[in-house]
């Protein structure tokens, strides 16, 4: 009688693992540019990159460059149409920053180098707001300036940054994944190890 309880305790536990790794994977990680990377070099056109994704809250956004030619600010709305680096935000500078969009609206990034945001290195990452939230019940105007929107929606728990330009983990469970899936297959070969040998 030990044995079908135990087995029916882990039994319950291994649902209870699998219920909740499924919601950790409904995010997205994109390269910055692709295979070209975060550069000046080969005309990367930033703005027709961002215009083919649909950035949701809780995505990662990833920058990949040479840190000795390059770096990432990120900026206000006017300081990103004027490329001004006097006070950004936030810089990186690790040469691979994963940065985790947090918030609805436009969010600002230029390469802070002298003359690299002028010479188009710049990107705006825009999560398209609710459409409840685009006016209020009184059919007001939406908030201003996206990037300023003090909102914050928490960020969900993603799988770190990859090469590729994008990792298709939309609405895919995590345990799909050979990264979760490998520990939770070990932990179903034991218990039926142990179902099976009485233990």
């Amino acid at each position: 009688m030990a044995l079908i309880g135990g087995g029916r305790a882990v039994a319950t536990l291994l649902v209870q693992l699998t219920a909740l790794l499924l919601p950790l994977s409904e995010a997205a990680v994109y390269k910055v540019g692709n295979a070209a990377g975060w550069t000046t070099i080969g005309n990367v056109d930033y703005k027709q990159w961002a215009a083919l994704k649909n950035f949701q809250v809780g995505d990662i956004i990833n920058f990949q460059y040479n840190p000795q030619f390059h770096n990432v600010m990120q900026v206000t709305h006017a300081e990103y149409k004027a490329c001004n680096t006097a006070s950004p935000k936030a810089t990186y500078t690790t040469g691979n920053d994963s940065i985790t969009i947090t918030t609805r609206g436009h969010h600002y990034y230029f390469c802070g180098v002298p003359g690299h945001c002028q010479a188009g290195q710049k990107v705006d990452i825009n999560v398209p707001r609710l459409q409840a939230e685009s006016s209020g019940p009184t059919g007001a105007p939406p908030p201003s300036s996206g990037s300023d929107d003090s909102r914050t929606v928490p960020a969900s728990v993603v799988p770190g940054p990859s090469s590729s330009s994008a990792i298709a983990t939309i609405g895919v469970p995590s345990w799909y994944k050979i990264g979760t899936l490998v520990p939770l297959l070990a932990l179903h070969s034991c218990i039926f190890a142990q179902c099976m040998n009485g233990n």
